[in-house]
């Protein structure tokens, strides 16, 4: 057993090549991943509810709603203190938005902090909970959705009142 830990270890670091990439966090983090979908899995095989599909109109909730949780969680300025544990605040980035860092204490805190920081990261989650939500709870996940598809509509149109009032300034 030691041999092939030693093997495990030499392949990590040769992947590493020297850079912090906390390999035990991401394991973990697949692992709760995996375990959780495979037994919401399991759970909606059991009770009937694995048969359900997602709407096409369900689909498009599901997909803004998961873009705007996701930048919500991962870059919203109001949500720092639940990454504060796993990140480091960098500086602002867009509109009430902020750029961060994740701690490299520890291989588990840095994964998770890798992953609270990135809304592409954090995609995957989202998606998988909503999905899961539509199993189990489709009439409460669809007000979720929409309610979170309609921040992000009214964030885009913010962008663009802010664009459009910025050129009419300039040309002034």
């Amino acid at each position: 057993m030691t041999k092939v830990s030693d093997s495990i270890r030499a392949e990590a670091d040769e992947y590493r090549q020297g850079s912090p990439r906390p390999l035990g966090g991401y394991a973990v983090a697949m692992t709760v991943f995996g375990g959780l979908a495979g037994a919401a899995g399991a759970v909606a095989a059991l009770r009937g509810t694995a048969e359900r599909r997602i709407s096409p109109y369900d689909l498009i909730l599901m997909t803004a709603g998961t873009h705007k949780l996701a930048r919500l969680v991962a870059k919203d300025a109001v949500t720092s203190p639940l990454r504060m544990p796993f990140t480091r605040y960098r500086e602002s980035g867009g509109p009430a938005e902020v750029m961060e860092e994740a701690r490299e204490e520890g291989q588990l805190r840095h994964a998770i902090g890798e992953l609270v920081s990135c809304p592409f990261c954090l995609s995957v989650w989202v998606a998988t909970g909503f999905s899961i939500g539509f199993l189990f709870a489709p009439r409460f996940t669809r007000v979720v959705a929409s309610t979170l598809t309609a921040v992000a509509g009214s964030d885009y149109l913010q962008l663009v009142y802010a664009s459009l009032q910025q050129t009419a300034e300039q040309k002034q």
